[in-house]
């Protein structure tokens, strides 16, 4: 059997002219836009917890040390880098095709716990950025006597 509807001309839920047009650009200013050719750096990281300390692994290849910068706020973490392109042509060479990151990539994330910014040590190798985060020693709360 066919499914038969009422036709009521005065109902104007069921017109939307821009429905179609509406699908098109669905996502289209939400999601970043790359441009073909231009590769994307972005820093991947590993976060682990113990009872004292944050341990951050962070994958930031082909930046010198010098242009790494990590910032403590309380439980809020931040790393930027920038990796700068260096000129390195002879002469009569051309260059074909390049699909190195040259810019700044920046990562932030907030932790459950206060870090202690004054005991936090941060290493990089081969690529690879370690952050020791200690957690910061809670104060107990402290109940006072009325009078």
């Amino acid at each position: 059997m066919a499914n038969l509807t009422r036709y009521d001309p005065f109902n104007l839920a069921r017109i939307d002219p821009f429905g179609e047009l509406d699908d098109l650009f669905k996502g289209f200013f939400v999601r970043p836009v790359a441009f073909e050719g231009q590769p994307q750096m972005q820093i991947k990281m590993d976060l682990k917890e113990d009872d004292n300390a944050y341990t951050v692994h962070a994958d930031i290849p082909g930046v010198k040390k010098e242009d790494i910068h990590v910032s403590i706020e309380g439980n809020q973490v931040s790393i930027s880098a920038e990796a700068k392109m260096e000129k390195e042509e002879k002469k009569g060479e051309k260059v074909l095709r390049s699909e190195r990151y040259y810019g700044k990539v920046a990562r932030s994330f907030t932790l459950a716990h206060d870090v202690d910014d004054a005991k936090a040590l941060a290493k990089y190798n081969d690529g690879v950025l370690e952050l020791t985060l200690p957690k910061k020693a809670s104060t107990a709360a402290k109940n006072l006597a009325i009078q």
